[in-house]
């Protein structure tokens, strides 16, 4: 990480900003009435994914670090969940759905190798 001096050179937070960026586009077609309802929790949980990383990538220690990108962890598997949630409500076709899917599972095992990263380093 000695390189690495902002977190937009992550490629993990890249990957997770352009989840957001894509939840966004997509959510913006679901029912007006779902305004404060999923599509505000799918938005809400995708952005902190990226905003984890963030927190985590400027704590002091790696142990503080690693608490943050758990909780991002968390939040990717709450993303995953509002979109099989959009998708069975009929708000997110099967082709966004797919994409969504694969992206959610490259930011995951990003998300995965960062975190081993950042403890052997700490050893």
């Amino acid at each position: 990480m000695a390189n690495i001096k902002s977190f937009k050179e992550l490629g993990v937070w890249q990957k997770a900003h352009d989840l957001v960026l894509f939840i966004y586009k997509i959510s913006q077609s679901f029912p007006e009435v779902e305004r404060f309802g999923i599509t505000s929790q799918l938005r809400r949980a995708a952005v902190s994914i990226a905003a984890n990383i963030v927190e985590g990538f400027h704590r002091y220690t790696v142990h503080d670090s690693l608490h943050f990108y758990t909780i991002a962890q968390g939040s990717l598997e709450e993303t995953r969940y509002h979109c099989l949630l959009a998708h069975d409500l009929g708000y997110i076709d099967n082709n966004n759905y797919q994409q969504l899917e694969d992206l959610i599972t490259e930011v995951s095992k990003m998300l995965t190798a960062w975190i081993h990263s950042q403890r052997v380093s700490a050893q």
